[in-house]
């Protein structure tokens, strides 16, 4: 498979501040890509047969895409928001689908149990009744009126809140959320999973904040936001079968699945199918 619609996405591909001087090779859809600084110190991105290949520096990081883009990369005003702290987590690479990786990020049903006592806890493991929606305007799968108890819902949480959320999916490997802010009431924190998609079965993931936080230091915020994604690699990793299914009938949902159900929805609509596992003929 070569990515067919994927390849006209924008991904991350590297920190903007942390370009290697001497470059660095990598995958790209199954394809070899190598990234590194030009004679002026801004990002240079080929692929294997020494294409140069667009580029944006965006939301701390470098994006490119081995096709022609129709669009520009997904807004996110709240990076331009003064106050917040942008917060470049880093990366980690992950044995698993890249769709596989946003649809995790997507679950709310498995804080409890995968995050014990940071993002949920015992008894409190019912996830109430929330809104869904593929909204046409902007062609994007958003999830609304999330609502769970969280005895630690981001660094500079000084105990347990029931917790607001919003998911936002703008394009096939990436993913927004928005969530109640601690130390700013009535404010949005933004944490988002922008996913590069190495092969079908691996991906690089690139966790990035936008955070109402005055007390944090950057490095703890890093380490938390890390905690929290390794958590979820050991699931990440052991997941059968290794591809998505978008066949509705392959995996059973329940109603804390709705935002996954509308996720692979929108997939197959647009032939967004590198990583997933295609309906038998």
């Amino acid at each position: 498979m070569n990515g067919g619609a994927m390849r006209d996405q924008w991904y991350p591909v590297a920190i903007a501040a942390q370009l290697p001087q001497k470059g660095r090779d990598s995958l790209l859809l199954g394809e070899p890509i190598h990234i590194a600084t030009d004679e002026t110190g801004g990002a240079r991105v080929t692929d294997g047969a020494g294409r140069i290949l667009p580029i944006i520096s965006r939301y701390g990081h470098i994006w490119t895409s081995l096709g022609q883009p129709e669009q520009d990369l997904f807004p996110i005003p709240e990076a331009d928001q003064p106050g917040r702290r942008l917060v470049d987590v880093g990366s980690v690479k992950v044995r698993c689908s890249p769709l596989r990786a946003v649809e995790n990020f997507l679950d709310i049903a498995h804080f409890p149990f995968v995050h014990t006592d940071i993002l949920g806890s015992e008894p409190h493991t019912e996830v109430e009744r929330y809104e869904v929606e593929i909204r046409d305007d902007v062609d994007e799968v958003w999830a609304t009126k999330v609502k769970f108890y969280q005895p630690q819902a981001a660094k500079s949480a000084q105990g347990g809140i029931t917790t607001e959320y919003m998911y936002r999916v703008p394009s096939p490997t990436c993913s927004i959320l928005y969530k109640t802010s601690p130390p700013r009431p009535g404010e949005w924190d933004v944490i988002t999973l922008f996913v590069q998609p190495l092969t079908e079965e691996t991906c690089e993931v690139w966790p990035w904040m936008a955070l109402f936080d005055d007390d944090s230091s950057m490095t703890d915020m890093i380490h938390f936001q890390q905690m929290i994604f390794v958590q979820d690699r050991s699931i990440l990793e052991n997941q059968i079968p290794a591809l998505l299914p978008l066949d509705p009938g392959k995996e059973i949902p329940t109603r804390a699945d709705m935002t996954s159900i509308a996720y692979r929805r929108w997939l197959k609509r647009h032939g967004y199918t590198y990583g997933a596992q295609l309906v038998a003929a």
